[in-house]
């Protein structure tokens, strides 16, 4: 029986959580990415919480002309580093969450980037 696309995503998820890690001085961007919306979290894995969060869904709310496409993506990436400004973080470690860095996954990180995250 053959792995869907999700099960290899998963295992690469594990592969990669095995490296990266997030901590008080350079916390962990997650980007999870549906087929409707986009994601994004800045988490202290010593903690164990989430210090910021955004989404295409909850930027929809104040701009309806914003879809999950790459723009949309970039939006989200640049609303996290506004938010990550605001409690004094400048770099992040970039995970990536098993997708491949390309498309919507890597317009996060640029518009991250454009925000002033140092990933």
């Amino acid at each position: 029986m053959k792995a869907s696309k999700n099960d290899t995503r998963l295992h690469r998820k594990i592969r990669i959580r095995k490296k990266i890690q997030g901590t008080a001085e350079r916390p962990r961007l997650v980007v999870f990415r549906s087929n409707l919306h986009i994601y994004a979290q800045i988490i202290d894995d010593t903690k164990g919480q989430a210090l910021a969060a955004t989404s295409t869904l909850s930027l929809k709310k104040q701009d309806a002309s914003l879809h999950c496409n790459i723009a949309g993506a970039t939006r989200v990436g640049q609303e996290i580093a506004r938010m990550a400004k605001e409690k004094n973080i400048s770099k992040v470690v970039f995970d990536r969450n098993g997708y491949i860095y390309h498309g919507r996954v890597k317009a996060v990180a640029d518009g991250a980037r454009e925000g002033g995250l140092e990933l």
